[in-house]
Order: C-alpha cells, then structure tokens, then sequence
C-alpha cells in the first residue's frame, strides 16, 4: 500500500478479522481505533492496548467513529445495520478486512467463493501448491484472516476462502485467479430473501477482474451462467462441469476427470482421487485448474492429491458400528450441500438433520429422499419444517435435541447395509454454538457407542 500521511481507520468488531486489521494497520503506522458494540475479552483488550490503538465496547459511538478517514467493519454486519447507513450518511468509506489487507501484499491470490465447497477447494489448493514447493498460505474464512496472515507472513501465493460477507465492501480487490463454485439458496436472511442480492455479493469476487486473470466457474449452475453470459470482462474463463462436454476447463466423463485446456489435457480416472461424491468432482477440478495455471507440473498435482486429507465435518467418516458407517457431514448447513452428501450415498439412509432453518426449500432433494432415505431423525429444537415436508416420504421420523440421543437413536434405527448420515441442511445455533461442535459432539458420540458396542478384545 501506498502509504496515505495520516490515514486513519476505526474498525467495526473485535473477531477474528477485526484483531487481524487492527496487527496490521499498526504494523504500516496507520491510526486505529476498534469499536464492538458487544463485549470485549479481556485479553483482546491487552493486545488493543498493546498495540497502541484505543477502542470503546458494548456501543458503536457515531461521533467518534466518523473522526476516521476509512471505516472497516467485521463479516457479520451487514449493509443494512443501522451504524453502517450512520456512517454512509456521513460520507463514510465503509470496507471489507480483505479490501484492506489485499493494500499490502503483492502476492498472486486465489480468490474462492461459493455457496458450498469453499474450504475444501481453498484446503486442497493450498496443499497442491505447498507440495510443489511454492510459498503459499491460505487464509480468509479459513484459518486466520487475511490481515493476520500478512502481519506475520510474506507468502508468494495467497489463497483466499471468501464468504458472500466478507464480500460485501468490496471496492479494488482482485484476485488474481478467481473460483466461483455455485450460488445456491444461503444466508438469504441477510439478502433480503433474494437470491439475486446473495449472488450479487458472490460475483464481487469477480467484478474488478480484467484481461490477464484467470476465472474458474461451475457451467452447470444456472445463476454462475447467467451472470458470466453479461459480464463483457476480458479474463480468460474456463468451465468446470460434471454434465456436459468442454474443451476449456475440466470436465467429468464415464468416470474420469478430462482436463482439456489452453495449457494441458490430461485423463484422471476419479479412483485416484482423494475426494468422493460429485460436489466434489468440481472441488477437485476447481483446485487442479489453478495449480495448471500457476504451472505446476501434473505428475507433481497428481502426487500431492494422494496425500491429501480433508477438513473435518465435511463427509467425514468417523467409522463403522456393527459393520454400519457413520459420517458427519456437520458443515452441510443448507439444503444444496444435502443434494450432494445424499447423491454421493450408494446405501439407504438414516438421514439426520435440523437446526435453524434459514428459509429452506427442500423440493431439490425431494426425490433423493424418496428414494434414498429410510429414516430421518430431527436434530434441533424446532423441527417442523422438516416433519410437515418429509414425514409422507420415509419408513421412520423421530425428533431428538442432543447429539447424544441422535446417535442413540441412530444405532437403534439403522439396519444392516445401511448408513448414518449427519448432513444438517440447517444452521447449529438453536442447540450448539457452531457446526463444528454439532460435529465434534456427533463423532465423540459415534465413538463412545463404538467403544460400548465393539469393545476391543484383550
């Protein structure tokens, strides 16, 4: 960043975004004042101190705030929050932590958005690459923010997971290489409840790319389609698909990855691939592409996928009770990522899901319940959404509020030649904190039933 005399910044939240802004802002000798209109934990409060920035909690105060030149705001405050429309009023610059942080890298970045498949594309990426011996660090919406990582890192290649939220105040940033892996019904309390006011802030991953970048889109999803079919941008575009034919990008054909493109075509059968399911076909074609485009060599893409292992909670199996496997696919907080846990089953299912519906349209998986799922046990504390769209369509339906009783349940339920399948299509928070520890609790329960119901042999 071109170093403004001066320039000062007030940052909106204290998360993990709102820390990493403040380390780096100090780092570059740039004022900075955080305001949370909630608590702050003692020990951030030290590291503020620490820093020598100050900070007010439990309010955002108007009058102190526009004293700054450019306002940075956490992921979780949205456009339409009341000190947000204050501070525009005011003829306040509100931004985005990656706006920011991307001031001061000259790295080439990698730019991955999507409803669904983010983390393991940004993970398998990232592992691509660092196999290959390229300097590389992924941050973002995984791991730590994009701020924090360049305070202490000076990586060549940055891999950025990105939400629709930290998406939102977008102005200059652009990727170098950019992923758009779909765009399907999510946090559409945030949008209004329109679809097309969520895809709009996925495509600002896309807006300021120019002749010399490199998109990678899913062709099979019609909203990513429609809106590239607009976009007279001059990057160069290439497809992912596992429906049809494309002789620039990769894609799925009789059981093989073809990778067909400017630069290489190769044939990879989808058995020496580290991830099943078709969702993440595209995952992996995703991630191939780019470390193509960065010139990786294939054979070396293709030994660092054998050594790949994914991130918790996404098709995870934690194992086998009484020869019936268990898998917690925790993440799958809406109903486009059931489609593809439930399409990726080939034995009937004891389907557990629930939580906080956030505007559910479930006829997309419809039929694979019908004809895949035996059992559904509801997890949450508000399952009718579920009972009144499902309970014509499976054998069983019962209703639990822990993930202890849900496993219970599951073992009593599932029959030889089954699978139990946590896929939640829901958020977590009306019984746990987050989807992390709906899985955590969902595995250590599997193993403590494991233990009782296989105990191992002295």
């Amino acid at each position: 960043m071109k170093k403004i005399k001066n320039h000062s910044i007030a940052i909106l939240g204290s998360g993990e975004s709102g820390i990493g802004a403040l380390r780096l802002a100090t780092k570059h000798g740039i004022k900075a004042f955080l305001s949370d209109s909630k608590t702050i934990p003692v020990h951030k409060q030290r590291l503020i101190e620490s820093l020598g920035a100050s900070f007010e909690e439990g309010t955002h105060t108007i009058e102190e705030l526009v004293k700054y030149d450019e306002i940075i705001k956490s992921p979780g405050i949205p456009d339409s929050a009341t000190i947000i429309s204050e501070l525009v009023k005011a003829g306040k610059t509100v931004i985005s932590e990656i706006e920011f942080a991307s001031r001061f890298t000259k790295a080439k970045i990698i730019g991955i958005t999507g409803s669904n498949g983010k983390t393991t594309t940004t993970l398998l990426t990232t592992h691509i690459l660092k196999e290959a011996g390229i300097n590389v660090a992924s941050a973002g919406n995984v791991g730590n923010s994009f701020s924090d990582l360049l305070v202490d890192q000076n990586p060549d290649v940055i891999v950025l997971e990105l939400s629709s939220f930290q998406l939102d105040g977008i102005i200059d940033f652009r990727p170098d290489i950019a992923i758009v892996l779909n765009i399907t019904p999510d946090h559409l309390d945030r949008y209004a409840y329109d679809i097309d006011l969520y895809a709009d802030a996925k495509w600002r991953l896309v807006r300021n790319m120019s002749e010399g970048d490199y998109l990678i889109v899913n062709g099979d999803d019609q909203m990513i389609s429609d809106r590239v079919s607009k976009d007279s941008s001059s990057y160069e575009k290439v497809e992912i698909t596992t429906r049809s034919k494309t002789n620039n990008g990769a894609y799925f054909l009789e059981g093989y990855l073809i990778f067909d493109c400017e630069k290489i075509i190769q044939i990879v059968p989808i058995e020496d691939l580290p991830l099943l399911g078709r969702h993440n076909q595209y995952n992996q074609m995703a991630a191939i592409l780019s470390a193509i485009q960065l010139e990786v060599p294939f054979a070396e893409i293709m030994k660092a996928l054998a050594s790949f292992k994914n991130a918790p909670h996404r098709m995870e199996l934690i194992g086998y009770i009484q020869d019936i496997p268990y898998i917690n696919d925790s993440k799958a907080t809406n109903v486009d990522a059931v489609y593809y846990a439930l399409d990726a089953m080939t034995k009937p299912v004891v389907w557990i899901a629930g939580g906080v519906n956030k505007g559910n349209d479930y006829s997309q998986i419809k039929n694979l319940v019908v004809n895949k799922v035996n059992t559904i046990i509801c997890l949450g504390s508000d399952n009718e959404h579920l009972i009144d769209e499902f309970k014509n369509d499976v054998n069983q339906l019962i209703q639990v509020n822990s993930a202890k009783d849900a496993v219970a349940r599951a073992f009593d339920l599932a029959l030889p030649g089954e699978v139990v399948l946590l896929s939640p299509a829901c958020a977590s928070f009306d019984l746990f904190d987050n989807y992390e520890q709906r899985g955590d609790l969902f595995r250590e329960e599997v193993l403590k039933m494991k233990k009782i119901k296989e105990p191992v042999k002295a």
